[in-house]
């Protein structure tokens, strides 16, 4: 029988997907099932984004040009200048998603043995692509007793060899929610240009932070237009995952036009999903202003229910939608599993994210669960009940 590649057999299995068949389990017997595994908002889609497909005209569903609609890329790019962000079209390539837009990125910018330094816990499916891509992540880790900060940039630079082409960062970060200051921004800037690295920001829950804490881009930093690349996607921002539209923008020529080239080996974004990303631009700011107050409620309400749970920490996200959860079990994988095949409480159980998936390093994270609070409050106060009462039966069986 011919074999797998070793690629295929490399490339590891998504935290946030890999127990679905265990709540389709669940479901089937009957059981309700509250989603915090997945960073699937319920807030609503601006009607303004469904209306324009709603309402289209279209006689034909073309191809369109492979860096995404001009009309797009220019309204796209007032968008970030309404946000200090100084770019043009011509900066703005538009992807299938934020993960097409990733990819660009890696595979415009490092070969093959190359290496990465990421921040860890990171977005799980940077190890996806970095295996699709033949480099190497390698991590440098932040703790949850620190809150998820920036590590020391000394920790950065031990890390530095020959192969090291980038630094990957998230923010405001998927899984821990933690936002990097200004200071921390420019501290990575300096880095870059000091080791002569590329500085790849994944952007796309900028507008999701609390509490007055402003969002810093590393596009925002001068100096460093040749070496900031930032990742940026429609699907949380306006609710529209299914859209699958993304970007990656950068000033450096060089890379822009590397990336094209792989934009045009796929031909073009999806048509329909870019006329609804367009027409979300034209969101109101109370939309943002009601969506950031309703996930902040949220976060609170969470956190103040974990960290009442004997034996649970938690650090307090400064933006997105999620938080790192240490829990007081053995292992979270085999916990989350037996929340979905054993566990109910009123015919109620909960999904979450196993956490040791979001690491690249060994044996870390094993009993740390990342929770998505995309539900409305009282779901996250049901969940949290449902936890109280499954770790004290897990623990005593």
């Amino acid at each position: 029988m011919p074999k797998v590649s070793l690629k295929g057999q490399q490339m590891p299995e998504s935290p946030i997907r890999k127990l679905v068949p265990f709540s389709e389990i669940a479901k089937q017997k009957g059981l309700n099932v509250y989603h915090l595994n997945i960073g699937q908002p319920d807030i609503k889609t601006p009607e303004v984004a469904l209306n324009a497909v709603k309402d289209n005209a279209l006689k034909t569903l073309e191809y369109s040009h492979s860096a995404g609609f001009e009309s797009y890329r220019d309204k796209l790019a007032n968008y970030y200048q309404d946000h200090d962000i100084q770019v043009n079209k011509s900066n703005i390539i538009i992807t299938t998603g934020g993960s097409e837009a990733l990819l660009f990125a890696m595979g415009s910018t490092m070969d093959a043995g190359d290496e990465i330094i990421i921040p860890e816990p990171f977005y799980a499916n940077y190890n996806g692509f970095s295996v699709a891509s033949g480099i190497n992540v390698v991590p440098v880790i932040s703790t949850i007793e620190e809150g998820f900060a920036l590590p020391p940039v000394a920790d950065f630079e031990k890390l530095i060899t020959p192969k090291t082409k980038a630094i990957l960062i998230c923010n405001p970060g998927n899984p821990t929610g933690y936002l990097y200051t200004k200071e921390e921004v420019q501290q990575l800037a300096e880095l870059v240009k000091k080791h002569d690295l590329f500085l790849i920001a994944d952007e796309v829950y900028r507008e999701f932070t609390y509490d007055g804490d402003k969002h810093y881009s590393v596009m925002n930093v001068k100096g460093i237009e040749d070496h900031a690349i930032m990742i940026d996607s429609v699907s949380k921002r306006y609710s529209m995952c299914g859209a699958r539209i993304g970007c990656v923008v950068s000033k450096n020529k060089g890379v822009m036009e590397a990336a094209m080239k792989f934009a045009q080996a796929r031909l073009s974004p999806p048509t329909l999903a870019q006329i609804a990303s367009e027409a979300a631009l034209d969101t109101p700011q109370e939309y943002f202003d009601e969506v950031i107050s309703e996930y902040k409620d949220r976060r609170d309400t969470l956190i103040n229910g974990l960290s009442q749970i004997e034996g649970v920490k938690v650090a307090t996200p400064k933006g997105a939608f999620y938080c790192i959860a240490k829990l007081p079990v053995d292992n979270a994988d085999n916990f989350a599993q037996w929340l979905l095949e054993s566990f109910e409480l009123n015919g109620e159980t909960v999904m979450v994210a196993p956490a040791a998936g979001f690491y690249s390093s060994p044996n870390v994270g094993t009993t740390e669960i990342r929770i998505a609070y995309v539900l409305k409050k009282e779901d996250l106060i049901q969940s949290i009940d449902i936890l109280k009462e499954a770790i004290q039966q897990y623990n005593s069986k």
